[in-house]
Order: C-alpha cells, then structure tokens, then sequence
C-alpha cells in the first residue's frame, strides 16, 4: 500500500481565507488590474503579495484568466422596445419584401479616448456576463461618426 507524504516546498502566499477573499475582489470588479488587485488585498489584509502573485499563482489557479471584454451595443430600453415591435409588425413578410430593405451601419472615431480593448478577468464560460461587457455608443462620447 502507498501513501501520500506531504510535500515540501514554499506554502502558499494566501489562505483559503485569502482565496475566498480574492474571489470576492475579482467578481465584484472584472476590470480591476493585477497590481490594484494586490494593492487591495495589501491594504485589506496587511499581506505583502506582488501583482505578478495574484496573476500567476492564485487568479490562474482559481481558473481566472485576462480576456478581452466582448463588446455589445448600447441599445435603451425604449430603443428596444421598438425595434421589438418593428420586427413583430414584419415577422410574416416575404423574402421578396426583405430584399427591398436597405440596410445600414455607422462607423465611428472617438477624439478623446480609446476604444482600444478593455481588459477583464472571467472564468470560463462567463463572456457574456453582464459585468463583463463593455457597452459600445454609436454616437456621442466625443465622436464623428
């Protein structure tokens, strides 16, 4: 029969405690960098823990990993709510009559700040999640479109 020693080498930088801690940390906020991530648990817990720690060795464990936020249109509920209504009043038509339609999209270009990609940390399975979505405005916000 065999059985398992314990193992050595250097202990874990958080506690379960710790873990769950962190877990708390990252859902409430997905956009949060490593090192503000580190700062937090620095100042919450009074651990000494490096961003490049929380990266590696606990958000990758915990299944986290950095991911581009998907990006999905602004679209107010009342917008929604007649575009519904247009798609209802149209639902039987033909394709004879869809071909008639002209359809149309805008492009914009932000002056003031960038539309680059937003970073998030996301478990797998999770894109989709409200908390990581960055909303996207046709217009305003400082654009020409």
């Amino acid at each position: 029969m065999t059985t398992t020693q314990l193992r050595s080498g250097r202990p874990r930088k958080l506690t379960e405690r710790g873990q769950q801690m962190l877990r708390r940390v990252v859902q409430r906020g997905h956009q949060l960098s490593a090192e503000s991530i580190a700062t937090d648990l620095q100042t919450s817990c009074g651990l000494q823990i490096s961003s490049r720690t929380v990266r590696r060795e606990e958000l990758h464990g915990m299944g986290f990993h950095g991911r581009s936020a998907a990006f999905k249109p602004y679209i107010p509920k009342c917008n929604a709510n007649r575009r519904m209504q247009w798609c209802k009043a149209r639902r039987h038509w033909t394709l004879e009559q869809w071909r008639r339609v002209l359809w149309s999209d805008e492009t914009r270009f932000s002056i003031w700040q960038s539309d680059g990609r937003v970073w998030i940390w996301r478990l797998p399975g999770q894109r989709y999640l409200s908390d990581c979505i960055v909303p996207s405005l046709k217009f305003g916000g400082g654009g020409l479109g």
